[in-house]
Formats: C-alpha cells, structure tokens, sequence
C-alpha cells in the first residue's frame, strides 16, 4: 500500500532562521531533516509526478525590505529552493556546491540533467574557486559588465558537482545586477546555481506571479520584488578556447562584447556541441507557451498582410504578441492583442516579451501570432526568444 501523502515541514521562522549564512556551518542537520520529507513531496503516479508540498512561501522586499532577503538567505543556506529576482529573469536558487540541493532545482523543474545551471556569485573573488584558471579576457569583462547580464563559461574546478555542469569540463558563471539579488548572494556567501524559475521549456517568469503559477507547492520560497528590469535571460559567452564563441544572445550585445575584447566573437551557437549543452537555452524549444506560437519574419507591410490573414482564417480566437505600430492593421479582427511597445525601443519588448506571451497563452485564445524584431543589440536576444519559443519554427 502507498503510504499516505506528508507535508514537508518547513522551519519556524526563529532567529536563527533570520541570520545571514557565511557557511556551510548548521546546513548539514537541515538537510538531513529535509530528506525524509523531500521524498514524500513528491509521488510518481502513473508515470507523472504529483506534488503534495506546502503552498510556497511569498517574501515581500517591498513590504518587510531587508527581512524578506534574511529569511530568503537563510532558506538557501539550509538546501532549501527560493525563486529570486535578477535584472534578466526571476531565478531558481539553491546552494551550488551543494549536490542534494541542486538536484532539487531538476526536480521542480522537470529538468533534464543533461542542462546545466549557471553558478551566481555575489563578489568577483569567488569565481576564483569555481574554475582552474581566470583568462585575462574574463577578468576584462568582469571588469566592465558586472554586476550585470553576462554568464562567462570556463574550465571548472573540481569542486562544482557533476550535476550542475551536465558532467562537462565547463561551468557558466555570472554576478547578476540586481541589488536584491546581490544582497541575497552575499548573505548567503556561496555560489548559488540558478536557472530561470519556471517549469522546464515554459515561458521564463519576470514576476513572482509568474514563478508562483508554475512552481507553487515546488519550491520553498520566493523573493518577490516586482518586476525584474531587462526581462530576458543574460548573454552567455565561452571562453574556454582561443575565440570568443557567443552561446547565447541577451542583455550585452554581441557588438560590445567584440568592441571591448577587440577581437572576433564567433557564434551565436545555433545548436549545442557534440560534447554536450555549453549553456543553458540552447534547445530548439524553449520559453515556450503551451498555446502554439505562429512567428513570421520580415518588416514589410506585405508580412502584417500575411499574418492578418492568417488570423482571420485561424478556427477561434487568437492572441497578437505586437509592437504598439502594428496594433492598427488588426483592429477588425476578433483577437486578443498586447502591445509590446515601440519597434525603436528594443529595451520596453524585452521587458514584455515573457509577460506577453504568458498572457495570451492564460487568455485561451487558439494559437499566438508574432513577428521578428529588427536585428542587431536587444533585438537578437529578443529574436533568439521567439524562435525558440516557436520552437524553430517560422510561417512562409
């Protein structure tokens, strides 16, 4: 017979629970603790897996400030999961040194263990732990961009756990921008692994709301203080080899990247290496909503022409993901339109793009319509999104 479904229990929030964490030190009885109730979190029924946790814990900045982030930290520092707001997306935390705790951040997910997590760091000496050598082009970079939304890959050291690395050679890492964020890491004084905080494969969260509607019941806790600012995920550069290889387009451009380190970036990467995934969002699918996504390119009138046709011959109602120009040329159609802002302003798309696209995906419309932005800066980053988020996919 099955044993009945638990509750995990949480810790009370005691002073002790409120003190910043500087190490290891009292984490080891926690986690014991928590393994007897991990495994009765979650139950596989018929090939799925059913969460039977506690609702999970919403920590307001804004409302308790400095309090939310000592209990947030303190969660960390026991093995427990906490969602966190960085300048790009909210992450997934969870101590990163720590393979019983990143093993929780795969399984709240739904993640395959074959996509790594990137290390975030509160100070730029950590990185030297984390990896066999700093190159003077890291140090270079780290010296312009962060605190900021650039993930570097290098060679690890032998201390990062199998598990956060998919089993390669290379570890991401990144100090993010965001002051909550670096205040969290700090209090915590450890590298904590953390990918976006959504279900695998799902659109990426800018809101706790957002975290909270794929993860709630999964995950501890969640830092909730607002909206984060750039709204999609950090550029991740590898500088393992002798050339810069963009894995992935974000919030620094592949033109400053190349203008800073005076060189040739290659890249960005279209599919993984054969060795394995370097960064994480390299899938063909990913950031998706579960409504499909109809991405068409081109910035002529003939392509609104095609997919103004293409809405009103669709079986239902449909979601148009626009910027504010394009708005006009649908106005007849039966369709639930969001206005991503101006075409010239890459930074107001980027920070709704993932808002947008979770809310016509909740609004229950048949399929969403959306086109490419213009390249070049933000708008490779933001076009990256998009055809992942259409997994690949654009209409002729």
């Amino acid at each position: 017979m099955r044993p009945p479904p638990c509750r995990v229990r949480r810790p009370a929030a005691s002073p002790a629970w409120h003190r910043p964490t500087r190490s290891y030190g009292y984490c080891a009885v926690a986690l014991l603790c928590w393994g007897a109730g991990h495994r009765e979190l979650l139950r596989h029924r018929a090939g799925r897996v059913t969460w039977t946790g506690s609702p999970t814990e919403r920590l307001s900045v804004q409302r308790d400030g400095e309090a939310a982030v000592e209990r947030a930290a303190a969660l960390l520092g026991a093995g427990f999961l906490v969602a966190f707001p960085t300048e790009t997306v909210y992450g997934l935390g969870a101590l990163g040194l720590h393979v019983a705790a990143v093993q929780r951040i795969f399984a709240a997910k739904e993640r395959p263990a074959s996509d790594p997590l990137i290390l975030h760091v509160g100070t730029v000496e950590e990185v030297e732990g984390l990896v066999t050598r700093v190159p003077d082009r890291a140090r270079l970079l780290m010296a312009t961009y962060w605190p900021g939304p650039l993930s570097l890959v290098l060679r690890r050291a032998a201390r990062v756990p199998d598990c956060v690395t998919a089993g390669l050679d290379s570890v991401a890492v990144r100090m993010p921008a965001h002051p909550t964020a670096l205040s969290l890491l700090r209090r915590v004084g450890a590298p904590v692994a953390a990918p976006s905080a959504n279900l695998f494969s799902h659109t990426s969260p800018t809101t706790a709301e957002h975290v909270l509607a794929d993860l709630d019941g999964r995950i501890e806790a969640v830092l909730d203080d607002g909206p984060t600012p750039l709204g999609v995920e950090s550029t991740v550069l590898d500088l393992r080899g002798d050339e810069p290889v963009l894995l992935r387009p974000g919030g620094v451009s592949h033109a400053h990247l190349e203008h800073i380190l005076g060189c040739t970036v290659c890249g960005p990467a279209l599919v993984p290496d054969s060795a394995g995934f370097r960064s994480p969002g390299l899938l063909t699918r990913h950031y998706s909503p579960r409504t499909p996504l109809w991405l068409f390119a081109g910035q002529d009138a003939a392509t609104l022409a095609r997919m103004s046709r293409t809405a009103a011959g669709a079986l239902g109602s449909v979601g148009l993901l626009l910027c504010t120009e394009d708005l006009p040329e649908f106005t007849d159609l039966n369709a639930r339109c969001f206005d991503l802002g101006p075409r010239a302003h890459p930074e107001q798309i980027a920070h709704r793009l993932y808002d947008g696209l979770r809310t016509l995906d909740g609004a229950g419309v048949t399929a969403i319509l959306a086109r490419l932005v213009p390249r070049g800066g933000l708008g490779d980053a933001i076009n990256d999104r998009l055809v992942r988020a259409a997994a690949g996919e654009i209409q002729s």
